[in-house]
């Protein structure tokens, strides 16, 4: 059984397979306080009994929620034109690279797209986080995997849009890596990297319905909270239902154990989102409604104390739905 705390960033794209595979490794930050975000994703796409289809993809967003105007980008590449090597690490498509401290890129080459360049360094000291058990990431359910490689990385560097320049300093966030041989059938996902009154800590959430035969599961809601130096587990499979609802565009969702309780929503509004269409391995596509600036705010209860923590995230939340159903009202801009 592998070591996920040693191997979480390692590719896992096997060349020439018939099964079917996604595979991205993204990262994302927030300025400090201004509702303005980047997304930058490294992408492998290899559908079932095609891999001679196989390509490399990168998308790009940039948010301005203050102007409204959000950038958006995506470029296609032969498999052939990229490459993946762990220990160390360095993802390469086309000529985008990125590795554990630094991300260099440029796309656009897709019809409908803004051209996005950046040069961004990072880093981090934050451990590793897993949405799921540890266990769970070598086993073949969920079929899907997701960890956060570096929590609360700090990033700084320059983007690009469309030729203009933008200076990112200090902006905080994550790299992250998932990969699977289908995407969930439905989910949500949520991520806060420090709060405005909390800003050591960390939020990571997900609910997810998972068809397994012709049946949908019930709604799951795994979540790890980071919060003053300790990292509280709220994902016991078997304790993840019934936790959590969501909609276009909110999400409220409660978990406790025997040391804390946490309550909270993520919201934002319609304006704030992206839509973009991820092809699945299987065959069809998923529309991904994308944002990163959203608001969360939690309420966190620790047993032994007899008060409650409010924790607030203002704009630069995390929130992302993955679908088949249309009455979002979007049309995928890539």
């Amino acid at each position: 059984m592998e070591n996920i705390r040693t191997s979480f960033n390692n590719p896992r794209f096997q060349s020439g397979s018939k099964t079917g595979h996604y595979e991205s490794w993204f990262i994302r930050a927030n300025h400090p306080s201004l509702p303005e975000a980047v997304w930058l994703r490294y992408t492998i796409f290899s559908p079932k009994e095609k891999p001679e289809e196989a390509m490399g993809e990168l998308w790009a967003i940039y948010f301005n929620g203050k102007t409204g105007k959000h950038f958006v980008s995506k470029s296609e590449f032969p498999i052939r034109n990229c490459s993946f090597k762990p220990n160390p690490l360095e993802i390469q498509i086309g000529d985008s690279k990125l590795d554990e401290t630094h991300v260099k890129g440029i796309s656009g080459n897709k019809q409908g797209s803004n051209k996005i360049e950046w040069d961004l360094k990072y880093s981090g000291k934050d451990p590793s986080l897993f949405l799921f058990p540890e266990n769970l990431y070598s086993g073949g359910f969920p079929k899907a995997k997701v960890l956060v490689g570096h929590p609360r990385a700090i990033f700084t560097g320059i983007i690009k849009l469309d030729g203009k320049k933008i200076s990112i300093k200090n902006w905080i966030g994550s790299q992250n890596h998932n990969w699977g041989s289908k995407h969930t059938d439905e989910y949500a996902w949520g991520q806060v990297a420090g709060f405005e009154n909390e800003p050591d800590s960390f939020l990571e959430i997900a609910t997810a319905r998972i068809k397994i035969g012709p049946f949908l599961t019930p709604p799951l809601t795994p979540i790890i909270l980071r919060f003053k130096g300790i990292e509280y587990k709220l994902n016991s499979l078997l304790k993840c239902f019934g936790r959590a609802d969501y909609h276009y565009f909110g999400w409220n969702f409660h978990a406790s154990s025997a040391e804390i309780s946490v309550e909270g929503k993520i919201s934002a509004n319609k304006s704030d989102f992206i839509c973009l269409k991820y092809n699945n391995p299987p065959g069809g596509w998923k529309y991904c409604l994308n944002s990163k600036i959203a608001r969360a705010e939690i309420l966190v209860t620790l047993k032994n104390e007899n008060s409650s923590h409010r924790l607030v995230s203002k704009n630069s939340a995390a929130f992302e739905i993955l679908t088949s159903d249309d009455s979002h009202g979007f049309t995928p801009v890539v």
